[in-house]
């Protein structure tokens, strides 16, 4: 498990304290989402005149102790009236709840302590709070409905608990589920053509978003990619949800799927669709890609200026969980943005605000699918990478358990078989890595310089900054050899180097080290100069995931996305190394293939060994979730080296800083791992002929078919 580099402050050290320097009000409403508030604030102020002062509070605001006092003493002991919203119920905000329901009591105050998810029943915030259950349950159905209309009549009941005369109603029903149209707001399916939603020539893609968005009237990133989609020739059909878990909208979007025979699905909703392990989901059933977008909760100037690229609750429900549904990691497409401080309020109101590159990239990832999708295979173009891991002599075209060069020709003969156009198929993997060293194509500089002015400044600036100038890297022959072999319509390359030929092994491991112009050039070379629909990347691992740049949710600055730009990405993974793969699906929008690992054969790593690769993929894993859990990785991890000696077999000085420790260690046991499978190596979508267990001749036929569905563009299951 490679180590990326991030920071240690801004995302996980936001609970600091704070004071609001707000001034009492009558109503005091409180709530983790933004959407809460947005309704909330518009309602006030459509009625304020007749309405009491009220004052609005978002509760990330409000996470230190010290902050929540503060607040307490000034606002929230002087209201008649206090409705919080809480997302993940009492223990998710268990010091203010207590500190309100001891102020409640202790001043006669009307408390309503409601749970962010409407289905969810949390009896201790219904014991905490001082209202009875009964109008606790009232106000809840207003947040269950949603809209302008009920955030109306919610305020409006909030001031007759604070003394008003306001008239009361009830919550008007608002469907869970329906189309959007941008400009034309929630239409009926017969609508659709007439509102000029789709068009039955152009790919149709269904946008899933959160209803919850719609109702605040935050839908600006949703306008904005139906725009992006629509200028590349794609027909958008936004669709609103309450949740993929909610029944009715399940139901809704399954009855959409099957009348619009999407060519994929694009999804801001987080988490995982809710099916059990093993079950068929949603997806599935559609049977085309899903992309997964993400609308973050995480602020702009955050995001910009920290190399996590997103807080750890965004992490976990927009990137980790919905991998679980095979989805593809589209990109974000916006960030929170606030406004002014509304002084009527004492709130100051984020929104979602679209990124116009970030969707834009979006948009091209898609097309790029859905280019790949609708061209036959007789006229798709191909390329077929070899990683060429920093290795011992003879050992070129190495990945973990799996033997490249023969995972390649078979991989040529499937496709060959499938309707792909190729030609002169070496006979054996050796006549095909000496075609690859003898190879002497490549990318000539001036178009290098050509293409390259359409990349980011800061990039190439920092690029230069490291290795010189272009032309300085190729010298007299002023081009970029590269050892790749064209065979029909599928070109075979080895990964050109990422740092110094010298270097190679401390240049691969570098987190910080920017790539070559060498590995610039090749990327442009496959996407301008060969104009291939997809890269087979095959086997782990290689260097693009690893490039500098953000963990997750890149910047147009960020070398994976600067490499391979929107090209799809098919991924043959071994299957006993996720971590790993998960980087693939994160920094370049990698479709993972699981592979068999070698039969009979193991890592060969001892106990210790063992230990420490384990505290290392554990840290990983925490790495941007869990802070306090990481630290405590990674002091152990360097403790547990020095106590078994690995330290000195790593490379590890005792005076090299905590970090240092740690990427020598994680090098190390990436080489030592992929040096001990030496014999038998796995072959791609084959199983031996004399095979006795079933199971590994399905799963080598199972790769056969995954590698194709991918290629064609259609849905890969996850797992």
């Amino acid at each position: 498990m490679h180590i990326l580099t991030t920071t240690s402050a801004s995302l996980d050290d936001l609970a600091e304290p704070v004071d609001l320097r707000q001034t009492p009000a009558d109503i005091v409403a409180l709530s983790f989402t933004d959407s809460d508030l947005a309704g909330l604030a518009a309602a006030w102020k459509a009625d304020a005149d007749r309405l009491p002062s009220m004052r609005l509070a978002a509760l990330r605001d409000l996470r230190h102790p010290m902050s929540v006092d503060l607040w307490v003493d000034s606002v929230a002991r002087h209201a008649k009236i206090i409705l919080v919203r809480i997302l993940g119920g009492y223990d998710w905000w268990r010091y203010g709840c207590d500190q309100l329901a001891s102020t409640a009591r202790e001043r006669g105050i009307k408390l309503a302590l409601l749970p962010g998810e409407c289905r969810d029943e949390d009896l201790r915030l219904i014991e905490a709070s001082t209202l009875p259950r009964q109008e606790l349950d009232a106000l809840l159905d207003y947040f269950r409905e949603g809209g302008p209309a009920n955030m109306g009549a919610l305020v409006r009941r909030l001031a007759r608990l604070a003394g008003s005369d306001a008239e009361v109603i009830g919550p008007v029903v608002v469907p869970k589920a329906g189309f959007y149209v941008p400009g034309s707001g929630v239409v009926e399916k017969r609508d659709l053509s007439n509102a000029g939603a789709y068009n039955v020539n152009a790919p149709i893609i269904p946008i899933l978003f959160y209803r919850s968005m719609l109702l605040a009237a935050d839908v600006a990133p949703i306008d904005a990619l139906v725009e992006a989609l629509r200028q590349r020739g794609i027909d958008p059909v936004p669709i609103f949800v309450s949740s993929l878990k909610d029944p009715t909208s399940l139901a809704f979007v399954e009855t959409a799927l099957t009348a619009l025979k999407p060519a994929a699905i694009i999804t801001a909703t987080a988490f995982a669709s809710g099916a059990e392990p093993g079950i068929e989901t949603l997806f599935d059933r559609a049977g085309v890609p899903v992309f997964q977008v993400i609308v973050a909760t995480t602020r702009r100037d955050i995001w910009q200026n920290n190399q996590r690229g997103l807080a750890p609750a965004d992490l976990a429900m927009h990137v980790v969980l919905p991998e679980l549904d095979g989805r593809v990691l589209a990109g974000a497409i916006s960030f929170k943005g606030e406004t002014e401080t509304d002084p009527a309020l004492g709130h100051r109101a984020f929104a979602n605000r679209p990124e116009p590159d970030r969707v834009a990239q979006v948009a091209d990832r898609v097309a790029a699918f859905i280019k790949l999708q609708e061209t036959p295979r007789a006229g798709r173009k191909l390329a077929i990478l070899i990683p060429d891991y920093p290795s011992a002599p003879g050992r070129t075209g190495y990945a973990v358990g799996l033997d490249v060069p023969s995972s390649v020709l078979a991989m040529l003969h499937d496709l060959k078989e499938q309707g792909y156009v190729i030609e002169g198929i070496p006979q054996t993997p050796r006549g095909l890595l000496d075609l690859l060293e003898a190879s002497d194509t490549g990318l000539a500089l001036d178009n290098y310089i050509a293409f390259s002015t359409e990349l980011p400044t800061a990039a190439i600036t920092a690029v230069e900054a490291a290795w010189g100038k272009a032309e300085d890297e190729t010298g007299l022959r002023r081009s970029f050899p590269f050892r790749a072999a064209t065979f029909g319509n599928v070109t075979i390359a080895l990964a050109p180097d990422r740092g110094r030929s010298v270097d190679r092994r401390a240049d691969y491991h570098d987190p910080t080290l920017p790539p070559r112009h060498a590995l610039i050039a090749f990327g442009l070379w496959l996407r301008k100069s060969l104009g291939v629909h997809a890269l087979v990347h095959v086997g782990a691992h290689g260097t693009l995931e690893w490039l500098p740049g953000k963990t997750v949710a890149l910047s147009e600055n960020c070398f994976p996305e600067i490499v391979t730009g929107p090209l799809p990405v098919i991924y043959p993974f071994i299957v006993s190394n996720p971590g790993e793969a998960a980087q693939a699906k994160r920094r370049i929008a990698a479709v993972t293939l699981g592979h068999l690992p070698p039969p009979l054969t193991g890592a060969g790593l001892d106990e210790n060994q063992h230990k420490l690769e384990r505290l290392v993929d554990e840290y990983a894993q925490a790495d941007g979730l869990d802070r306090r859990r990481r630290d405590r990785l990674a002091k152990l991890i360097v403790d547990t080296a020095q106590k078994t000696g690995l330290a000195t077999e790593a490379g590890v000085a005792t005076t090299d800083a905590p970090d240092e420790a740690l990427r020598r260690i994680d090098a190390w046991l990436c080489d030592l791992k992929d040096f001990a499978i030496k014999d038998g190596l796995h072959i791609y979508g084959r199983a031996p002929e004399d095979e006795p267990d079933a199971m590994r001749r399905q799963s080598a036929e199972a790769e056969k078919t995954a590698l194709l569905a991918a290629l064609d563009g259609r849905h890969v299951k996850a797992g």
